[in-house]
C-alpha cells in the first residue's frame, strides 16, 4: 500500500470521502462528535456494502439496506434502532463478523430527519466507481480523514500510512507466516501487511488454494481494546478480504496469551499509564508484571509472542529506550532474548499528539535465550530534520535514505556501512551499550534546527502540546514513586 489509500487513490474515492466526512455536518445539532459520527457511519456503511457487494445473505432478511430506504421519520429511527439491537443479538443473527460488529451498538442519533439524511446522501453515492476502486480503500480513506482531524481525538490511534508501509517493506512479511498486531487500532498494519502480500502473489492467485485460505482466514491475528475501533477494525479487515478474527479484549491480560505466537509482529502500542494504575494481569510476564507503564509491558508481550528466529517491528516513546529501573531490566532481558539489531528515531510531529518522540525498534527472537544481541545500528532521522505535520506532511520519500541503509534483509543482517559522528547511521557495540546502562536512546548529531513546537501557531495544536507535556510529566511521577515503592529484581 503505498501510503494511504485516501492520497493516492484517484479522484472517486477521495470526492466520496469529501461527501461522507461532510455529512457530520448535518449532525452537529443532533450532539454528535467525529468519533461518534465515524461509528454511525460504520454501522450505515457496512449494510450498504454488503448490498453493492451481493453479500446481504449474512444479514437477516428483515435487516437489509432496502428496509431502511423505505422508512422515513420516526419510523425509520425506530426501525434503525432495532436494527442495531437484533444484529448485536447472537440469537438473530449468526454470521460472526456482523455480530462482532454490531455488539452492544447503539445510535446516537436523536431526530429522525437525521437518520434520513444519511442513509438517502450514502444510497446516492457514485457507489460504481467505488467498487472498481476498492471498498476498503474508500473506508480506510475515511478512517485517515478523522485521524487527521484534531476535534476527533482519534490521532492518537492512528500509525501515519507511510511510516506503516516503510516498515511493511523492510519486515517483508511472507505467504505462510502470522502476522500479528497486540494493539490492532482500526486495522493498518495488518491491512497493509495483506496488501504487501497480495501484490507479491497476483491477489493470492499464485498460492495454491489451502495456502490462499490461510491468508484469508488464519494469517492475520490481532486485539484492540477499545470497542468502538475494535468495531472500526473488523469492517476494514472485511472489506479488505480478510476474514481473520481481530478479538476484542486486553493483550496485557490473559486475553494477549490467548492470540498465540506469531512470525511477525507490527504494532503501535498505546503510550502511557493503564488507568487507573492497574498493572498487567499475565501470568506469563515476570519482567514487567508490577508496572502500570503500558509501553513496557507490550513490549514484553512482542518478545514473548514471537516465535523462535520471528521478528518485530514496533514504535515506541523514547522512555522506553532510556527508562531506568524496570525499564532497563526489560531492555537487558531483551537483548539476551533477541537481536535488537536496528533503532530508527523519528521526528517529531508525525503522530497528531504533539510532543511525542518517537522510535521504531526493529527486532528478531533468538533461537536461544541468551547473548542474541551483539550490536545495535541507529538511524537519526529526527535531528536537522525540521518539523512535521499539516504543512509538511510526513512522505514514502522521507523513509527512502533509511530502508536504502537497512539494506534488503528482514533480518538486519544486510551489508551496512556506519556513517561516523556527522552522518545519520552509526554502529554501537553491546560492550558500549552495557557501560550506558543498556541505554539506547544513543543520538550523536546536533539539531540546529527550532523545536517542531516553536512553529506551532494554532490553538489547538498549542493545546494539544501543552496537555500531552502535562501528561507525560504526571506519567513520569507515576513511574519514579512505582519504582521507590517496587523491591528490587533480578533479571529473568
Amino acid at each position: 500500500m503505498e501510503e494511504s489509500s485516501m492520497t493516492n487513490g484517484n479522484g472517486s474515492t477521495r470526492e466520496i470521502v469529501a461527501k461522507l466526512w461532510n455529512l457530520c455536518n448535518v449532525l452537529r445539532d443532533d450532539g454528535i462528535t467525529y468519533t461518534d459520527y465515524v461509528t454511525e457511519l460504520t454501522f450505515l456503511l457496512f449494510l450498504k456494502m454488503l448490498a453493492e457487494t451481493g453479500h446481504e445473505e449474512r444479514l437477516p432478511k428483515e435487516h437489509r439496506w432496502a428496509g431502511l430506504l423505505k422508512r422515513e421519520g420516526i419510523d425509520l429511527l425506530e426501525y434503525y434502532r432495532q436494527l442495531l439491537l437484533d444484529l448485536g443479538n447472537p440469537k438473530k443473527t449468526k454470521d460472526q463478523v456482523v455480530l462482532a460488529i454490531f455488539t452492544d451498538a447503539q445510535t446516537k442519533l436523536r431526530k429522525p430527519t437525521n437518520v434520513e439524511a444519511l442513509t438517502r446522501a450514502i444510497d446516492k453515492l457514485d457507489w460504481f466507481s467505488a467498487r472498481e476502486e476498492g471498498l476498503g480503500n474508500l473506508y480506510e480513506g475515511l478512517l485517515e480523514k478523522n485521524a487527521a482531524e484534531k476535534k476527533s481525538g482519534a490521532g492518537q490511534y492512528f500509525t501515519p500510512r507511510p511510516l506503516i508501509d516503510c516498515m511493511i517493506r523492510l519486515m517483508k512479511p511472507q505467504p505462510g507466516e502470522v502476522v500479528q498486531d497486540p494493539a490492532a487500532g482500526t486495522g493498518g498494519f495488518l491491512v497493509a501487511a495483506d496488501r504487501y502480500i497480495k501484490d507479491k502473489t497476483d491477489e493470492l492467485y499464485t498460492l495454491k488454494e489451502s495456502e490462499a485460505f490461510f491468508q484469508r482466514r488464519n494469517a492475520f491475528v490481532g486485539i484492540e481494546l477499545v470497542p468502538d475501533t475494535h468495531r472500526l477494525c473488523l469492517m476494514n479487515l472485511m472489506l479488505h478480504g480478510i476474514e481473520s478474527m481481530v478479538e476484542s479484549g486486553d493483550a496485557l491480560a490473559p486475553d494477549g496469551e490467548r492470540i498465540g505466537k506469531a512470525d511477525l509482529i507490527l504494532t503501535n502500542p498505546p503510550f502511557g499509564t493503564k488507568k487507573g494504575g492497574g498493572r498487567p494481569t499475565r501470568f506469563d510476564f515476570s519482567i514487567t508484571a508490577d508496572t502500570s507503564n503500558k509501553q513496557l509491558a507490550f513490549v514484553e508481550h512482542i518478545v514473548r509472542a514471537l516465535k523462535p528466529g520471528g521478528r518485530a517491528a514496533v514504535v515506541v516513546p523514547d522512555n522506553v529506550l532510556f527508562e531506568d529501573g524496570v525499564g532497563r531490566r526489560l531492555r537487558s532481558w531483551m537483548m539476551e532474548l533477541c537481536d535488537i539489531h536496528t533503532v530508527l528515531r523519528l521526528p517529531t510531529g508525525i503522530f497528531y499528539a504533539q510532543g511525542v518522540k518517537t522510535n521504531v525498534v526493529f527486532l528478531t527472537r533468538g533461537k536461544s535465550d541468551k547473548a542474541n544481541t551483539k550490536g545495535v545500528w541507529v538511524y537519526d532521522m529526527r535531528a536537522n530534520m525540521g518539523a512535521f505535520g499539516k504543512t509538511k506532511p510526513l512522505t514514502v520519500a522521507d523513509f527512502e535514505p533509511f530502508e536504502k541503509a537497512f539494506g534488503k534483509d528482514p533480518l538486519g543482517k544486510a551489508k551496512r556501512k556506519d556513517e561516523g559522528k556527522e552522518g545519520r547511521f552509526r554502529f554501537f557495540k553491546r560492550e558500549e551499550i552495557a557501560a550506558r546502562n543498556d541505554n539506547l536512546d544513543l543520538a550523536w548529531l546536533r539539531d540546529t534546527s527550532n523545536d517542531p513546537e516553536d512553529e506551532m501557531t494554532e490553538p489547538d495544536e498549542l493545546a494539544a502540546a501543552i496537555t500531552t507535556h502535562l501528561k507525560n510529566a504526571l506519567e513520569e511521577i507515576d513511574a519514579f514513586t512505582e519504582e521507590l515503592a517496587a523491591p528490587s529484581q533480578e533479571v529473568a
